[in-house]
């Protein structure tokens, strides 16, 4: 495990602290998992780029040709109002 020592305005510190006290954890481990879903949210737009580049029209037009032209089952169906 490595430290790391970061330079917060005050009004953000405070507004962390708060917000872990809220929470009923550590400083320390509010700012650990606010970085991590953040270097989640990063690596998954990433990954889905990645994929999205791979993607074909054409090969995904050709899939769904494939799916039956049919009414759905009524307990599928989406309640209106």
């Amino acid at each position: 495990m490595r430290t790391l020592s970061v330079r917060l305005p005050d009004s953000l510190h405070k507004g962390v602290r708060e917000l872990a006290q809220r929470e009923g954890i550590s400083l320390n481990q509010f700012i650990v998992t606010a970085v991590a879903e953040k270097l989640a949210a990063l690596l998954t737009e990433e990954y889905l780029e990645k994929r999205a580049r791979r993607g074909s029209r054409t090969q995904y037009d050709a899939a769904l040709a494939q799916v039956p032209d049919v009414e759905p089952d009524p307990a599928d169906r989406r309640a209106e109002g």
